[in-house]
Parts: structure tokens; sequence; C-alpha cells
């Protein structure tokens, strides 16, 4: 793969998540992390990787026109990804790494939904060219550097807000999450396809 082509579709993959027309996947990443400090940085990384496994299968398999799903039911169902995972952390009572184990499948399940959300128009260019692979292996570098440029700045605000405020980390967490899902049904109930 020619160092242009993967250049191309590692900076499509990071637009994906760093641009911002990506609120929904912004939304999504603080909402998984929110419960997270940033002594939990491996488990938060290994978190977004799992994201971006299920975001890169169904990827995959719409690229290859094995799947194809219609774009109004997709475009509602991210921002209900959202709201889900925005009300877990809101009645979790407990932060401790066995309590949230869940969040792995939160996260791989939601990605193959918000995988989806990008397969119509990545199909076009990938389909025109000859190495499917290489391009979807640069788009999803892409993704997962600008997932981890997000988790490490989220990661950071944590450690300033935990080491130089009083707020609480349930304090942190509730607001975050109440702001998060108060956005994402907002963005559902305006997508609502029928």
């Amino acid at each position: 793969m020619p160092l242009q082509d993967f250049i191309f579709y590692f900076k499509l993959g990071w637009a994906h998540i760093i641009s911002a027309d990506a609120l929904d996947h912004q939304l999504f990443i603080l909402a998984l992390v929110a419960i997270y400090s940033y002594v939990n940085l491996k488990q938060v990384l290994i978190l977004v990787t799992a994201f971006t496994i299920g975001h890169s299968f169904t990827l995959l398999l719409s690229v290859l026109d094995i799947i194809r799903f219609d774009s109004r039911w997709v475009e509602f169902l991210i921002p209900c990804t959202i709201v889900i995972t925005a009300i877990s952390n809101l009645f979790r009572k407990n932060f401790s790494l066995k309590s949230i184990k869940i969040n792995y499948f939160l996260a791989l399940g939601f990605g193959l939904i918000h995988g989806m959300g990008f397969a119509n128009s990545i199909r076009i260019m990938l389909a025109k060219d000859q190495n499917i692979g290489c391009g979807l292996f640069g788009f999803n570098v892409g993704l997962e550097a600008g997932q981890v440029f997000m988790v490490i700045f989220i990661l950071l605000i944590t450690f300033l807000i935990f080491n130089y405020t009083r707020i609480k980390r349930i304090s942190w967490v509730l607001f975050i999450s109440a702001a998060v899902f108060s956005l994402a049904l907002k963005m559902a109930l305006e997508r609502i396809p029928f």
C-alpha cells in the first residue's frame, strides 16, 4: 500500500472520531470512559480497542457487500447506544473493575452499530481500490489513534478534576452521564426513522 493511500485512510479514520461532525462517536467514548479514572488507562485502551474491533468488523462486512443497513435506522440506533451507555453509568453504584466488565461487551456490541454509520460512505471509496484490506487497515489505525487521543484527553481532565478540585468521582460520573444522556436522547428523538 503506498504511503499516501495509508495517510488518506488514516486521516479519514481520525476525522471519523475527532471532527466536529463526529459528535455521536465522541459522546459514546465520553460515556464509556466517564466511569474510569486516569489510573485505569490500560483498561480504557482495551475498551476502545474492543469498540474499534466491533466497528471494523461491521465496516468490513459492509464494504464486502455482505450486509447492508438502512441508514435512517443506523443514524437512529447510534444515539440509542449512547443513551444506553449513559443510563448504565447513571445506575452504577460501584466502580470496581470487576463491576464494570460489562462495558467491554457494550463497546464491542455497540461498535458493530457505529461501524454501520460510516459503512455507506467508505464502501464506495474502498470498492474502487484494488486492495480493500490496506484501506481498511489505514482507516482503523486512524480510528484507533483518534480514540486514544480522546481517551487521553478525557482522562487528563479527570486527573485534573480529581486532584485539584473537591469534586467526587460519583458526582463527575453523574454529571457527565446525565449530560451525555440528554444530548444523545435529543439526537435519537430527532432521528426516529418512522
